[in-house]
């Protein structure tokens, strides 16, 4: 990234700062459509002009028809035709600061008010939007920015690495408002902020387009046809190419990649949401896509209301996909199988886990995750574990110290050391993930991206033949084309060995020393003596780049799931690969894999020198050469420092710790919440350490429940101060006074099971312009944040709501409904499908014209074809 720092001449108070940064924005087809320049206009011949205006326009017609939507973003062939270089100004304006986008560096494209933003605006955007890394999305509203075209369109930006986007990302947030709540800590109980995450994978589908009613599970043969005219019996087998779009509050937030199926599609993609906005709706669309029709057409929809999910804990099941809109569904054309998982966490200031920090550092965090793992069975705490660690700059030193115990000498350990799943094994696993994403690209990425372009498929394994098709030629040519593959593979393994992260180098450094310490390596036999390198392939191979080449998707190195014949083929080379890294050159357990011992013998001596150099630290230089982009970020770095100092605690808290994005007291707040919610549900812990670290969880954790409702009664008064002046009496109905819960520090831990706050409370019926909060620390209020105490929170346990309160809450396209026990306790999606009606006080959401749109496209080419047929 080529950048320009324009360098102040003073300090806040004086010039303001400056900064120029060159990026790749995404131009939709609408807002290319709108930076075109005029056409010179010709003179027209009479001829010309006693033409009808139709034929005249009839480009012009077409090219309105045309669908110009940002849905369709990276779909086409031509999708990097739409990501065009610009320059980024980002220029202080008093207490304001505005980003302008230019395009050719003359033309302005958009310009964003960054101070009228939420930190949840400026997000990452999942990379299946346009399979690429590294992409930034702020979402504006039209008040909040200035464009040629009026649009809603977020804006994307494309980063050369993640470092780079990283900076930035921080940078623009520290000049836009966090979600905090709460006035000082001596007038209201203290102040808090909320984080939001949504993890949704889709796995697979069945019966897509077979129709039946709601709820049923047999097919109704009187039901009407789908919209694109094609009906399907259970019977019948129609191959159908068919992807998903997910979309968070009306915006595309990931989609999937086309499978062809016969109706019953595997996908296993997952979406991690991150950094969200109040929940209102999560909506998953599957589409069909036709060779002959373009734009591709609606199956259905699932529609899931996402404060009908208990926080925390993964929901997995077959939700229904329906027909029509939100307000018409009642028909579903088939099933998709989902699992979700809801994160809403209340973030106190980081001195208010001090002692829980105390309590962690007391022991090795390797420590803690044994017996996370173990005695209360969450392994999910690990990662945030890990998180704490690597911010804290701890996690290296950890896992070394626990790497000493683990090398015990024994002679009966090295056949198996480092290959069983222990902590110390786990947690190297993710310091590798934490620490190798950019590695690991740069290892197997592009080679394994061309592998699954070219759909190349091997097969070396006569038995797996049993019609007996192919010939002993046949599978010669595959040795050679698997052998092929493996060298291609390897030669870029090699190519990029001195870009391993020096805190991996250290790592496999101690692990080599340790193990020749331990086991008296020098001057033993030829096996001992490779037992160092292997314990370092052990990590670097067998739980790293192999597992990369096995599951591409699931490291991010390819867009969904591989077709099966592509996956044996990553599997053979995955194979290969490790019998190299096992130093080992005889394949003798299965036959049909000896023709690749060539390519083993010959590329032995490359592998030790592989593992010499990953396993030794780099050398730096006295005087290291800093590239033009280095120099950018570590100057915004600086900035990003200096405006810190003038923020208060929360407001400085919430923008995410450089290099890796990490926010420490979120990381403890999840932490905290998970194992109350573990401990309340299971009963407290025996093991001492953990009983310690229970009652830190517990004490603030009240403390936060503590902060909301001082808030929310706060609120409370302030609303019925405003309505005895004007004269009412009655309580207001917007807000729920029974879900006020002064949670005093002496409340007892299981009355706040089911009644914690699932977000910041605020007043319905109030809602304010975001432009017209004067002081960030007070209550927001607005439309953006107005989600507190509401009757939507549902959990698993809750009842039928009564028909008077149910109407209270239709405030949205999607009514939500209290829903009573689902039958089966992993399966809650048919229960979470919130009541279809139109609400008076809202018109149709974007999901709702969208495919309004298009059953009123399909109907019009139904109309033109019979409309030919009668001619």
């Amino acid at each position: 990234m080529a950048d320009v720092w324009s360098q102040p001449t003073q300090r806040r108070s004086g010039t303001p700062r400056e900064f120029f940064i060159s990026v790749e924005v995404y131009i939709s087809n609408k807002a290319a459509a709108a930076l075109r320049k005029p056409v010179p206009r010709k003179k027209v011949d009479k001829r010309e002009s006693a033409r009808p205006l139709s034929v005249l326009t009839d480009d012009n017609q077409r090219k309105v028809r045309e669908k110009t939507s940002w849905l369709n973003l990276a779909r086409g062939t031509n999708a990097g035709d739409h990501w065009r270089q610009a320059t980024c100004r980002i220029a202080e304006e008093g207490e304001g600061c505005i980003l302008n986008v230019y395009i050719e560096e003359t033309i302005l494209f958009q310009s964003v008010y960054l101070h009228l933003l939420n930190h949840t605006d400026i997000r990452h955007a999942d990379r299946s939007l346009f399979f690429r890394r590294d992409c930034l999305g702020i979402h504006c509203a039209s008040h909040q920015r200035w464009s040629a075209t009026l649009t809603t369109e977020p804006l994307y930006f494309g980063f050369p690495s993640t470092e780079s986007l990283n900076t930035w990302l921080a940078l623009l947030r520290s000049y836009a408002l966090p979600e905090v709540y709460g006035r000082t800590p001596s007038s209201e109980g203290g102040t808090y902020r909320i984080w939001r995450q949504v993890e949704v994978t889709c796995i697979q589908g069945r019966h897509i387009n077979t129709l039946r009613p709601l709820g049923s599970e047999n097919l109704t043969p009187n039901l009407p046809p789908p919209t694109d005219g094609e009906s399907r019996n259970e019977g019948e087998a129609v191959d159908m190419d068919l992807f998903c779009e997910v979309y968070f509050n009306d915006v595309l937030s990931g989609r999937t990649v086309v499978k062809k199926s016969l109706g019953d599609p595997d996908w296993h993609e997952t979406f991690l949401l991150t950094d969200l906005p109040p929940f209102e709706r999560l909506a998953v669309l599957v589409w069909r896509e036709k060779k002959l029709q373009r734009p591709p057409s609606i199956v259905g929809t699932v529609y899931i209301t996402l404060p009908n999910f208990r926080r925390g804990e993964y929901v997995e099941g077959w939700f229904p996909i329906l027909c029509g809109s939100s307000t018409t569904a009642g028909v579903q054309a088939g099933q998709i199988r989902l699992k979700l998982k809801v994160d809403e966490e209340i973030i106190l200031p980081q001195s208010a886990y001090s002692r829980f920090m105390d309590t962690l550092d007391s022991r090795n965090y390797l420590e803690w995750m044994s017996d996370f793992d173990t005695k209360l069975k969450m392994k999910h705490l690990s990662s945030e574990l890990v998180s704490v660690a690597v911010a804290k700059d701890m996690l290296v030193n950890s896992v070394l110290a626990q790497a000493d115990r683990e090398v015990d000498g024994t002679p009966t350990s090295h056949n198996t050391l480092f290959r069983g799943n222990t902590v110390l094994t786990k947690t190297v696993e993710l310091l590798m993930g934490w620490y190798g994403k950019a590695f690991l690209e740069a290892s197997v990425g592009s080679t394994i991206r061309r592998l699954c372009a070219e759909n190349i498929a091997i097969e070396v394994d006569p038995l797996r033949d049993p019609l007996r098709s192919k010939s002993v030629k046949d599978i010669e040519r595959n040795v050679e084309t698997l052998v092929y593959w493996c060298q291609e593979i390897w030669n870029q393994i090699y190519s990029v060995r001195a870009k391993c992260p020096s805190d991996m180098r250290r790592l496999f450094e101690r692990v080599r020393q340790l193990v020749e310490k331990r086991y008296k390596t020098k001057g033993t036999s030829d096996s001992s003596r490779d037992l160092p390198w292997q314990s370092v392939s052990a990590f670097c191979f067998l739980r790293f780049i192999v597992p990369a080449i096995l599951h591409p998707h699931l490291f991010g190195l390819c867009p969904g799931l591989p077709d099966l014949p592509v996956q044996r083929s990553l599997t053979l080379i995955a194979k290969v690969i490790q019998s190299l890294a096992n130093l080992n050159a005889t394949v003798q357990k299965e036959e049909f894999m000896r023709g690749v011992k060539a390519f083993l013998e010959e590329s032995l001596p490359a592998m030790f020198d592989y593992l010499s150099v990953v396993s030794t630290p780099e050398v730096l230089s006295a005087t290291p050469q800093k590239s033009e982009e280095l120099q950018t970020m570590h100057r915004a770095a600086r900035v990003l420092r200096e405006r810190k100092q003038s923020m208060q605690e929360l407001h400085r808290e919430a923008i995410p710790l450089l290099p890796h994005l990490l926010d420490i007291p979120r990381h403890l707040s999840v932490i905290a919440s998970a194992i109350v919610r573990q401990c309340d549900d299971s009963g407290a812990p025996q093991d001492q350490a953990l009983k310690t670290l229970y009652m830190r969880c517990s004490d603030f954790e009240q403390q936060a429940l503590f902060r909301v409702s001082r808030v929310a009664a706060s609120a409370y008064e302030a609303e019925l101060q405003n309505m005895a002046s004007s004269g009412e009496s009655s309580a207001p109905s917007s807000y729920n006074n029974s879900r006020v819960e002064a949670a005093g520090p002496s409340s007892p831990t299981h009355s706040r099971r089911h009644s914690r706050p699932v977000t910041a409370p605020a007043l319905h019926g109030s809602p304010r312009p975001r432009e017209a909060i004067s002081d960030p620390s007070l209550p927001t209020t607005s439309s953006a944040h107005a989600r507190g105490f509401s009757n939507s929170q549902v959990d698993v346990s809750a009842t039928v709501q009564s028909p008077a309160s149910d109407a209270s809450q239709d405030n949205g396209s999607w009514p939500i409904r209290r829903r009573l026990p689902p039958s089966h306790p992993r399966s809650i999606s048919t229960d979470s499908i919130p009541v279809f009606r139109p609400s008076p006080s809202s018109g149709p959401s974007f999901l709702d014209s969208l495919q309004s749109s298009t059953e009123d496209t399909s109907r019009s080419k139904k109309g033109f074809f019979k409309g030919i047929l009668r001619k």
